[in-house]
Protein backbone atom coordinates (compact mmCIF):
# COMPACT_ATOMS: atom_id res chain seq x y z
CA UNK A 1 0.00 0.00 0.00
CA UNK A 2 0.89 3.83 -0.43
CA UNK A 3 2.96 5.33 2.17
CA UNK A 4 3.09 9.02 0.38
CA UNK A 5 0.61 10.03 2.95
CA UNK A 6 -0.39 9.04 6.87
CA UNK A 7 -3.87 8.97 5.01
CA UNK A 8 -5.19 6.48 3.06
CA UNK A 9 -5.06 7.41 -0.91
CA UNK A 10 -8.20 7.56 -2.84
CA UNK A 11 -7.48 7.80 -6.75
CA UNK A 12 -10.98 8.41 -8.50
CA UNK A 13 -10.69 8.12 -12.16
CA UNK A 14 -12.42 10.86 -14.48
CA UNK A 15 -13.07 9.35 -17.70
CA UNK A 16 -15.37 11.47 -20.36
CA UNK A 17 -16.78 12.72 -20.95
CA UNK A 18 -17.81 12.74 -17.06
CA UNK A 19 -21.00 12.07 -15.31
CA UNK A 20 -21.19 14.52 -12.64
CA UNK A 21 -23.09 12.56 -10.41
CA UNK A 22 -21.42 9.23 -9.53
CA UNK A 23 -18.31 11.42 -9.69
CA UNK A 24 -19.23 13.73 -7.02
CA UNK A 25 -20.28 10.75 -4.70
CA UNK A 26 -16.51 10.14 -4.27
CA UNK A 27 -15.06 13.74 -3.90
CA UNK A 28 -18.20 14.46 -1.28
CA UNK A 29 -17.45 11.34 0.56
CA UNK A 30 -13.49 10.63 0.39
CA UNK A 31 -12.67 14.27 -0.54
CA UNK A 32 -13.79 15.88 2.48
CA UNK A 33 -12.24 16.03 5.53
CA UNK A 34 -15.03 16.18 8.64
CA UNK A 35 -13.18 17.56 11.32
CA UNK A 36 -16.26 16.37 13.83
CA UNK A 37 -15.82 12.40 12.52
CA UNK A 38 -12.22 12.78 12.28
CA UNK A 39 -12.14 13.99 16.14
CA UNK A 40 -13.98 10.94 17.31
CA UNK A 41 -11.62 8.79 15.34
CA UNK A 42 -9.16 6.36 18.00
CA UNK A 43 -6.64 6.57 15.46
CA UNK A 44 -6.90 9.65 13.02
CA UNK A 45 -6.22 8.63 9.47
CA UNK A 46 -8.93 10.04 6.95
CA UNK A 47 -8.54 9.61 3.15
CA UNK A 48 -6.54 11.63 0.59
CA UNK A 49 -8.52 11.88 -2.48
CA UNK A 50 -7.10 12.67 -5.82
CA UNK A 51 -8.50 13.29 -8.98
CA UNK A 52 -6.97 11.61 -11.82
CA UNK A 53 -7.03 11.62 -15.79
CA UNK A 54 -5.45 9.95 -18.47
CA UNK A 55 -4.45 13.82 -19.32
CA UNK A 56 -4.00 15.37 -16.48
CA UNK A 57 -3.91 19.51 -16.61
CA UNK A 58 -6.27 18.86 -20.14
CA UNK A 59 -9.87 19.30 -19.31
CA UNK A 60 -11.86 16.74 -18.84
CA UNK A 61 -15.68 17.39 -20.71
CA UNK A 62 -18.95 16.17 -19.00
CA UNK A 63 -22.34 15.29 -19.70
CA UNK A 64 -23.71 18.36 -18.39
CA UNK A 65 -21.73 21.11 -20.54
CA UNK A 66 -19.01 22.17 -18.07
CA UNK A 67 -15.48 20.85 -17.83
CA UNK A 68 -13.24 19.70 -14.32
CA UNK A 69 -9.30 19.63 -14.92
CA UNK A 70 -7.55 16.93 -13.19
CA UNK A 71 -4.15 17.40 -11.19
CA UNK A 72 -3.03 13.89 -11.35
CA UNK A 73 -2.51 11.42 -14.53
CA UNK A 74 -2.49 7.51 -14.44
CA UNK A 75 0.55 7.57 -12.00
CA UNK A 76 -1.89 8.27 -8.73
CA UNK A 77 -4.15 5.89 -9.73
CA UNK A 78 -0.84 2.75 -9.78
CA UNK A 79 0.24 4.31 -6.52
CA UNK A 80 -3.81 4.54 -5.05
CA UNK A 81 -4.59 2.43 -1.80
CA UNK A 82 -8.46 2.81 -2.85
CA UNK A 83 -9.27 3.61 -6.83
CA UNK A 84 -12.76 4.22 -7.74
CA UNK A 85 -14.11 4.47 -11.13
CA UNK A 86 -17.78 6.13 -11.66
CA UNK A 87 -19.72 5.58 -14.43
CA UNK A 88 -18.65 7.28 -18.03
CA UNK A 89 -21.43 9.42 -20.09
CA UNK A 90 -20.28 8.27 -23.00
CA UNK A 91 -22.39 5.12 -24.96
CA UNK A 92 -21.23 3.20 -27.81
CA UNK A 93 -22.98 -0.09 -29.33
CA UNK A 94 -22.01 -3.30 -28.47
CA UNK A 95 -21.31 -6.14 -30.68
CA UNK A 96 -24.53 -7.37 -30.38
CA UNK A 97 -26.11 -4.04 -31.58
CA UNK A 98 -28.68 -5.67 -33.82
CA UNK A 99 -30.65 -6.89 -31.08
CA UNK A 100 -30.15 -3.24 -29.56
CA UNK A 101 -27.79 -3.68 -26.82
CA UNK A 102 -25.68 -1.05 -25.76
CA UNK A 103 -23.06 -0.74 -23.49
CA UNK A 104 -20.91 2.44 -22.21
CA UNK A 105 -17.51 3.53 -24.32
CA UNK A 106 -14.55 1.57 -22.81
CA UNK A 107 -11.49 3.27 -21.91
CA UNK A 108 -8.05 3.14 -23.34
CA UNK A 109 -5.61 0.21 -22.65
CA UNK A 110 -3.02 2.59 -21.04
CA UNK A 111 -6.16 3.19 -18.52
CA UNK A 112 -7.12 -0.49 -18.22
CA UNK A 113 -3.40 -1.64 -17.41
CA UNK A 114 -3.07 1.42 -14.62
CA UNK A 115 -6.10 -0.33 -13.08
CA UNK A 116 -4.63 -3.97 -13.34
CA UNK A 117 -1.18 -2.66 -11.65
CA UNK A 118 -2.88 -0.81 -8.93
CA UNK A 119 -4.54 -4.48 -8.45
CA UNK A 120 -1.38 -6.18 -8.31
CA UNK A 121 0.00 -3.61 -5.91
CA UNK A 122 -2.72 -4.94 -3.53
CA UNK A 123 -5.00 -1.54 -3.97
CA UNK A 124 -8.90 -1.67 -3.56
CA UNK A 125 -10.58 -1.17 -6.71
CA UNK A 126 -14.04 -0.08 -6.61
CA UNK A 127 -16.87 1.07 -9.30
CA UNK A 128 -19.80 2.70 -9.79
CA UNK A 129 -22.74 2.41 -11.88
CA UNK A 130 -21.58 1.51 -15.66
CA UNK A 131 -18.07 1.67 -14.31
CA UNK A 132 -18.20 -2.08 -13.67
CA UNK A 133 -17.85 -2.30 -17.51
CA UNK A 134 -13.89 -0.66 -17.36
CA UNK A 135 -13.02 -2.97 -14.78
CA UNK A 136 -14.38 -5.93 -16.41
CA UNK A 137 -12.54 -5.04 -19.79
CA UNK A 138 -9.56 -4.78 -17.47
CA UNK A 139 -9.91 -8.63 -16.26
CA UNK A 140 -10.29 -7.54 -12.84
CA UNK A 141 -14.11 -9.07 -12.58
CA UNK A 142 -12.98 -12.38 -14.12
CA UNK A 143 -14.48 -15.41 -12.12
CA UNK A 144 -16.12 -12.71 -9.52
CA UNK A 145 -19.30 -11.79 -8.44
CA UNK A 146 -19.92 -8.27 -9.90
CA UNK A 147 -23.43 -5.94 -10.60
CA UNK A 148 -24.07 -2.77 -12.05
CA UNK A 149 -27.16 -0.83 -13.02
CA UNK A 150 -30.06 -2.48 -13.78
CA UNK A 151 -30.74 -1.25 -17.26
CA UNK A 152 -26.77 -2.42 -18.04
CA UNK A 153 -27.12 -6.30 -17.10
CA UNK A 154 -28.11 -7.74 -19.93
CA UNK A 155 -25.59 -5.75 -22.01
CA UNK A 156 -22.41 -6.99 -19.47
CA UNK A 157 -23.71 -10.49 -19.34
CA UNK A 158 -23.17 -11.23 -23.09
CA UNK A 159 -19.60 -9.01 -23.07
CA UNK A 160 -18.09 -10.50 -19.95
CA UNK A 161 -19.87 -14.34 -19.61
CA UNK A 162 -16.61 -15.05 -17.16
CA UNK A 163 -18.12 -12.71 -14.73
CA UNK A 164 -20.95 -13.98 -12.30
CA UNK A 165 -23.12 -11.06 -12.52
CA UNK A 166 -25.62 -10.49 -9.32
CA UNK A 167 -28.73 -8.45 -10.83
CA UNK A 168 -31.18 -6.60 -8.00
CA UNK A 169 -28.31 -5.80 -5.49
CA UNK A 170 -27.20 -2.09 -4.34
CA UNK A 171 -23.42 -3.65 -4.02
CA UNK A 172 -21.66 -6.79 -4.34
CA UNK A 173 -17.87 -6.75 -1.75
CA UNK A 174 -15.98 -9.49 -3.98
CA UNK A 175 -13.18 -8.48 -1.33
CA UNK A 176 -10.70 -6.51 -3.49
CA UNK A 177 -12.83 -5.44 -6.23
CA UNK A 178 -16.43 -3.91 -5.05
CA UNK A 179 -19.12 -3.03 -7.28
CA UNK A 180 -22.12 -0.76 -7.33
CA UNK A 181 -25.71 -0.63 -9.06
CA UNK A 182 -26.76 2.80 -10.54
CA UNK A 183 -26.28 5.96 -9.42
CA UNK A 184 -26.86 6.40 -5.82
CA UNK A 185 -26.03 2.82 -4.86
CA UNK A 186 -22.56 4.34 -4.81
CA UNK A 187 -23.20 6.31 -1.69
CA UNK A 188 -24.03 3.14 -0.38
CA UNK A 189 -20.99 1.30 -1.34
CA UNK A 190 -19.19 4.19 -0.11
CA UNK A 191 -20.83 3.63 3.54
CA UNK A 192 -19.51 0.33 3.35
CA UNK A 193 -16.29 1.27 2.41
CA UNK A 194 -16.27 3.75 5.37
CA UNK A 195 -17.91 0.78 7.63
CA UNK A 196 -14.73 -1.24 6.32
CA UNK A 197 -12.26 1.00 7.45
CA UNK A 198 -13.00 2.64 10.71
CA UNK A 199 -16.16 1.08 11.73
CA UNK A 200 -20.62 1.68 11.98
CA UNK A 201 -20.11 5.07 14.16
CA UNK A 202 -18.06 6.93 11.38
CA UNK A 203 -20.22 5.75 8.63
CA UNK A 204 -23.08 6.60 10.78
CA UNK A 205 -21.93 10.40 11.34
CA UNK A 206 -20.76 10.46 7.80
CA UNK A 207 -24.58 9.15 6.18
CA UNK A 208 -25.95 11.87 9.09
CA UNK A 209 -24.18 14.95 7.15
CA UNK A 210 -25.05 13.51 3.70
CA UNK A 211 -29.05 13.32 5.16
CA UNK A 212 -29.03 9.89 3.86
CA UNK A 213 -30.00 6.20 5.61
CA UNK A 214 -26.53 5.18 7.04
CA UNK A 215 -27.01 1.53 6.31
CA UNK A 216 -28.84 -0.36 3.20
CA UNK A 217 -27.64 -3.67 2.94
CA UNK A 218 -25.76 -4.69 -0.23
CA UNK A 219 -28.35 -7.23 -0.80
CA UNK A 220 -31.32 -4.80 -0.87
CA UNK A 221 -32.70 -4.94 -3.98
CA UNK A 222 -32.16 -1.68 -6.45
CA UNK A 223 -35.04 0.80 -6.74
CA UNK A 224 -36.15 -0.11 -9.88
CA UNK A 225 -39.60 -0.32 -11.36
CA UNK A 226 -40.09 -3.67 -13.25
CA UNK A 227 -38.96 -3.17 -16.73
CA UNK A 228 -41.17 -5.01 -19.88
CA UNK A 229 -39.69 -8.37 -20.53
CA UNK A 230 -37.02 -7.66 -23.69
CA UNK A 231 -38.56 -10.02 -26.60
CA UNK A 232 -37.80 -8.03 -30.40
CA UNK A 233 -34.63 -8.38 -31.81
CA UNK A 234 -33.67 -11.72 -31.40
CA UNK A 235 -34.67 -15.31 -33.94
CA UNK A 236 -36.72 -16.38 -30.82
CA UNK A 237 -39.16 -12.85 -30.88
CA UNK A 238 -42.34 -14.88 -31.77
CA UNK A 239 -41.51 -17.52 -28.75
CA UNK A 240 -40.78 -14.97 -26.15
CA UNK A 241 -43.97 -13.46 -26.82
CA UNK A 242 -45.51 -16.38 -26.12
CA UNK A 243 -44.05 -17.84 -23.53
CA UNK A 244 -44.99 -14.22 -21.67
CA UNK A 245 -47.90 -14.31 -22.88
CA UNK A 246 -48.07 -18.24 -21.56
CA UNK A 247 -45.90 -17.54 -17.65
CA UNK A 248 -48.57 -19.06 -15.61
CA UNK A 249 -48.40 -22.37 -17.59
CA UNK A 250 -46.24 -25.25 -16.24
CA UNK A 251 -44.10 -24.81 -19.20
CA UNK A 252 -40.17 -27.05 -20.15
CA UNK A 253 -37.55 -26.87 -22.27
CA UNK A 254 -39.01 -29.40 -24.59
CA UNK A 255 -42.71 -27.44 -24.74
CA UNK A 256 -40.14 -23.97 -25.98
CA UNK A 257 -38.58 -26.18 -28.42
CA UNK A 258 -41.28 -27.73 -29.72
CA UNK A 259 -42.87 -24.59 -30.28
CA UNK A 260 -39.52 -23.37 -32.38
CA UNK A 261 -39.46 -26.53 -34.09
CA UNK A 262 -36.05 -27.60 -32.58
CA UNK A 263 -34.81 -30.24 -30.80
CA UNK A 264 -34.49 -29.54 -27.00
CA UNK A 265 -30.44 -29.70 -27.30
CA UNK A 266 -30.52 -27.47 -30.22
CA UNK A 267 -33.08 -25.39 -28.59
CA UNK A 268 -30.90 -24.66 -25.77
CA UNK A 269 -27.63 -23.78 -27.50
CA UNK A 270 -29.50 -21.58 -29.85
CA UNK A 271 -31.86 -19.74 -26.88
CA UNK A 272 -28.64 -19.33 -25.11
CA UNK A 273 -26.70 -17.49 -28.01
CA UNK A 274 -29.58 -15.21 -28.56
CA UNK A 275 -30.03 -14.55 -24.86
CA UNK A 276 -27.33 -14.66 -23.07
CA UNK A 277 -29.21 -16.92 -20.51
CA UNK A 278 -30.81 -20.37 -20.71
CA UNK A 279 -34.82 -20.91 -21.16
CA UNK A 280 -35.24 -21.89 -17.46
CA UNK A 281 -33.46 -18.54 -16.10
CA UNK A 282 -35.12 -16.34 -18.51
CA UNK A 283 -38.55 -18.04 -17.80
CA UNK A 284 -37.89 -18.03 -14.29
CA UNK A 285 -36.79 -13.79 -14.58
CA UNK A 286 -39.91 -13.17 -16.26
CA UNK A 287 -41.99 -14.89 -13.73
CA UNK A 288 -40.65 -13.10 -11.01
CA UNK A 289 -41.33 -9.71 -12.80
CA UNK A 290 -44.27 -10.29 -13.06
CA UNK A 291 -44.62 -11.62 -9.53
CA UNK A 292 -42.75 -8.00 -8.49
CA UNK A 293 -45.20 -6.24 -10.80
CA UNK A 294 -48.58 -7.71 -9.02
CA UNK A 295 -46.90 -7.10 -5.77
CA UNK A 296 -46.59 -3.47 -6.75
CA UNK A 297 -50.11 -2.67 -8.78
CA UNK A 298 -52.70 -5.56 -6.78
CA UNK A 299 -54.01 -6.37 -3.63
CA UNK A 300 -53.77 -10.05 -4.33
CA UNK A 301 -52.49 -12.58 -2.23
CA UNK A 302 -49.60 -13.86 -2.57
CA UNK A 303 -50.82 -17.24 -3.34
CA UNK A 304 -52.75 -15.63 -6.38
CA UNK A 305 -49.52 -13.88 -7.21
CA UNK A 306 -47.61 -16.53 -6.78
CA UNK A 307 -50.50 -18.77 -9.52
CA UNK A 308 -50.25 -15.96 -11.95
CA UNK A 309 -47.01 -15.29 -12.18
CA UNK A 310 -46.09 -18.91 -12.42
CA UNK A 311 -43.97 -19.41 -9.53
CA UNK A 312 -46.42 -22.01 -8.58
CA UNK A 313 -46.71 -21.71 -4.18
CA UNK A 314 -46.65 -18.66 -1.98
CA UNK A 315 -43.38 -20.72 -0.49
CA UNK A 316 -41.55 -20.66 -4.18
CA UNK A 317 -42.38 -17.18 -4.42
CA UNK A 318 -41.30 -16.07 -1.18
CA UNK A 319 -37.75 -17.92 -1.74
CA UNK A 320 -37.06 -16.66 -5.00
CA UNK A 321 -37.97 -13.15 -4.55
CA UNK A 322 -35.59 -13.55 -0.90
CA UNK A 323 -33.02 -14.51 -3.48
CA UNK A 324 -33.45 -12.04 -5.92
CA UNK A 325 -34.54 -8.78 -3.58
CA UNK A 326 -33.66 -9.95 -0.19
CA UNK A 327 -37.26 -9.49 1.39
CA UNK A 328 -40.60 -10.94 1.62
CA UNK A 329 -43.28 -10.29 -0.29
CA UNK A 330 -45.48 -8.62 2.47
CA UNK A 331 -41.88 -6.34 2.79
CA UNK A 332 -41.56 -5.89 -1.17
CA UNK A 333 -45.44 -4.89 -1.23
CA UNK A 334 -45.16 -1.90 1.68
CA UNK A 335 -41.76 -0.36 -0.12
CA UNK A 336 -42.94 -0.46 -3.50
CA UNK A 337 -47.07 -0.48 -3.73
CA UNK A 338 -48.00 2.09 -6.33
CA UNK A 339 -51.60 2.56 -7.46
CA UNK A 340 -52.63 0.41 -9.93
CA UNK A 341 -54.58 3.12 -11.72
CA UNK A 342 -51.51 4.75 -12.25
Amino acid sequence: MSTVTEDHVVAVLAPEPLSPFEFAIACEVFGIRRSEVIARMARPRWYDLRVCAQRPGVPVATSMGFSIVAEHGLDAVVDADTVIVPMASKWGVSETHRAGWRMPALPDDEVLQALVDAAERGARIVSFCSGAFTLAEAGLLDGRRATTHWLFLDAFRRRYPTVEVVPDVLYVDAGQVLTSAGSAAGLDLSLHLLRADHGADVADLVARRLVIPPHRDGGQAQYTTVPPPRTGGTPFAELLDWLVASLHEPLTVSDMAARAAMSPRTFARRFAEATGTTPLQWLTTQRLARARQLLETTDLTVDVVAARSGLGSAANLRSRLRDACGVSPSAYRQRFKRDAAA
